[in-house]
């Protein structure tokens, strides 16, 4: 039962990452279709500089809200990305929204990078039912707070490995050996600054909460 819901799932989010590729959005941009019969709250969440901001507003169908603030000298030594040459960072949150299929509404919350600001990812967590965590081949580490965050909060997630420009390359054994992720949890590859890519990761998440709950 479990399978044949995901299934359905995955290939209605597949029509719709098709839809979403060639521009057939919903180009209204403040309200839902009236064909929609649910929505969903989902996080994106990583470090510092991994790429939610550029995620969200990649996929976005209507205009993304972003806190994108400058980083001040005062933060320099404990806001340390690994794009030295990256000048703005989230504050509060980035939000998006984002219709699969026409029937199910997402609501994208893009959170704060930096560890200071786990409180208010927190608190942005409530009500969620999935999150998905984008990580940074060339630093996994950085990706180790936010993946415990969410296992400590009980969210189900999947891992969206953002593809830089010149991001060392490892097989898919060898990153969820890294980031310690259990069998089930989805790893994919995407490019933030791509809409395909990135909508399929977002499938990649779907699949994994029909199927999560499904077999609960």
């Amino acid at each position: 039962m479990a399978s044949k819901a995901a299934s359905e799932a995955e290939a209605s989010a597949l029509n719709t990452a098709g839809d979403t590729a060639a521009g057939q959005v919903d180009t209204a941009g403040k309200y839902v279709r009236s064909s929609v019969a649910g929505a969903a709250k989902i996080m994106v969440v990583g470090p510092l500089g991994v790429g939610k901001t550029t995620f969200i507003g990649t996929v976005s169908e209507i205009k993304p809200l972003s806190t994108e603030a400058v980083m001040t000298r005062a933060g320099a030594s404990v806001d340390v990305p690994v794009d030295r040459t990256k000048a703005t960072t989230t504050v509060a949150l980035d939000f998006g929204r984002m219709t699969l299929d026409g029937e199910l509404v997402l609501y994208l919350f893009g959170t704060p990078g930096q560890q200071r600001f786990l409180p208010a990812w927190r608190d942005l967590a409530h009500g969620a039912l999935g999150a998905l965590a984008l990580v940074d081949t060339r630093d996994l580490t950085a990706s180790f707070d936010a993946l415990g965050h969410l296992e400590d909060l009980g969210l189900p997630f999947a891992v969206a490995v953002n593809v830089f420009p010149g991001s060392p390359l490892h097989s898919d054994g060898e990153l969820r050996a890294a980031l310690d992720l259990l069998p089930e949890t989805p790893l994919v590859s995407c490019d933030a600054r791509d809409e395909r890519s990135s909508v399929m990761a977002l499938i990649a998440l779907v699949r994994h909460l029909v199927l999560a709950a499904e077999s609960s």
